[in-house]
């Protein structure tokens, strides 16, 4: 597989491209799917139509990896947490974590209830083609935690810094259960089929770079540990955003490092590209226009070239409205750009 050479910094014929957030709803099959499935959590649930929403960019756009269909929250849904997607607003938790006993309420191994996601995908890697990868993912313990304390999407996390500095030992609590959470979880993705797993801190910039430092990477980097430990094949994927002036304290046994568009990709090779694989990081926002996004590939490709030791991605996910002519050029493009 051309993605899984590259997570491994092997020689290939070009560098390999997916998209974050690739299955989604500039593509007129995937609002369909949805609009059939009923809501969205009710698709995450539907296997067979999340394998579906799955395999769509790889059909569509020719990317070189698939990333499984589902959400970062059906993890605290699965832990007790009422969840749902309110039109035009986004998740809310119908209770939230403000205490010890709260945390001690949670479900205990709500990984193993998570059969829809393994199930879905058992399908993909069936259907897939052979040369496509099959990427898994998760949320990172803080990015949950922040959702689990709010109780929706937050622009000042105000309740979960609050208790990370009045009651640290509460928020390690909650961080150290999502971690043996998640552990679990990407271990059965990979035994279901994952030929790859990436953990997502989208709110990772919210935080001081100390704190970010205890209350975040540390336990990404855990997971990272116990995944190369249980499966040492398998390349791990991080995906800190807005973390761009903390780089020089990133380390741990992981293999590729996402690079968000905010961040300038040369600072990235500087500090971490003699380490890891990097990730990324055009801008989403340039596949509105065909000369912009072209102007930002040549600007990618200058920095990293055509050797070893770079996924082309965009530096956080497709948005709603790009047209998905744009995006099959920009793979195309990558392709032509990059061939060895």
């Amino acid at each position: 597989m051309i993605f899984i050479d590259a997570c491994k910094r092997k020689e290939t014929p070009y560098t390999p491209i997916w998209m974050m957030r690739q299955a989604g709803r500039y593509l007129e099959e995937y609002r369909e799917a949805r609009k059939e499935a009923g809501s969205f959590l009710d698709l995450c649930f539907n296997s067979k139509l999340a394998s579906e929403v799955t395999l769509q960019p790889v059909d569509i756009l020719d990317v070189d990896a698939a990333i499984i269909f589902s959400d970062i929250l059906v993890v605290p849904l699965e832990m007790g947490l009422p969840l749902e997607f309110v039109s035009g607003e986004g998740p809310r938790f119908g209770e939230v974590i403000r205490d010890k006993n709260s945390v001690l309420g949670l479900k205990k191994d709500a990984y193993k209830n998570l059969s829809y996601v393994y199930d879905t995908l058992c399908d993909v890697r069936k259907k897939l083609d052979k040369q496509k990868a099959l990427i898994g993912f998760c949320g990172s313990p803080w990015t949950l935690a922040t959702y689990m304390i709010e109780g929706e999407g937050s622009k000042t996390y105000a309740h979960s810094k609050k208790m990370l500095y009045t009651q640290p030992d509460v928020l390690h609590t909650l961080l150290a259960t999502l971690t043996e959470e998640l552990k679990g979880y990407l271990d059965m993705q990979i035994k279901s089929g994952a030929n790859a797993v990436m953990v997502f801190d989208s709110w990772a910039g919210a935080l001081e770079r100390e704190a970010y430092l205890e209350f975040s990477w540390r336990y990404m980097k855990e997971i990272a540990s116990h995944i190369k430990k249980q499966s040492p094949e398998i390349p791990v994927m991080l995906f800190p955003k807005g973390i761009g002036s903390y780089l020089d304290k990133i380390d741990g046994d992981f293999d590729v490092f996402g690079v968000d568009w905010g961040t300038p990709l040369e600072m990235a090779k500087a500090h971490l590209g003699h380490k890891y694989v990097l990730q990324g990081n055009l801008e989403p926002s340039r596949l509105y226009d065909r000369g912009a996004m072209e102007e930002g590939v040549d600007r990618i490709l200058g920095v990293m070239g055509k050797t070893p030791g770079h996924i082309f991605n965009l530096g956080h996910g497709m948005l709603p409205d790009l047209p998905r002519e744009n995006a099959k050029a920009l793979v195309q493009m990558v392709r032509e750009k990059t061939k060895r």
